[in-house]
């Protein structure tokens, strides 16, 4: 005796195939392949990778947290940007227990490089010249193959 197919419902839904098991399963890539991951978790991983390298010459830096924000805050009153001022990172003394931050904005950095190996370099040229900063030394004596040319 046969089986008849039943009738299909009606509505504008599309008809979908019973594949009976062929087909992909579960994600296209493990998680800890770069397929899987962000812009965002990319980019902090070129953070992070940066100051792994300075914790081997700075081990104090083990104290510092170190950030990505999206973008800058807005300038307040007095303060103004052009397009050359927009700031690629920050630092924040630490005080009251807290401890000092540096921060890289990733939106700034992203539109001014191009392509992965100059976002790297100019990641790790923010990050020492934050550090820089923060402990009151010059870019070169941070790591000394800072080079310091944007362009």
């Amino acid at each position: 005796m046969d089986n008849p197919v039943p009738p299909r419902p009606p509505g504008p839904g599309p008809r979908r195939r019973d594949r009976h098991g062929r087909g992909m399963r579960g994600p296209i890539a493990p998680p800890q392949v770069p397929l899987a991951a962000s812009r965002a978790e990319l980019f902090a991983d070129l953070v992070q990778d940066s100051v792994e390298r300075l914790e081997r010459r700075w081990p104090q830096l083990a104290e510092v947290d170190f950030l990505v924000l999206e973008v800058p805050p807005a300038p307040g009153p007095g303060d103004s940007w052009n397009d050359e001022a927009v700031p690629l990172g920050g630092t924040v003394p630490g005080r009251d227990g807290r401890p000092s931050r540096v921060v890289v904005y990733r939106r700034p950095v992203e539109i001014r490089s191009k392509g992965r190996e100059e976002r790297s370099a100019l990641v790790h040229e923010v990050v020492v010249e934050q550090v820089a900063d923060l402990l009151g030394l010059t870019p070169e004596a941070v790591d000394p193959r800072y080079d310091g040319d944007e362009e």
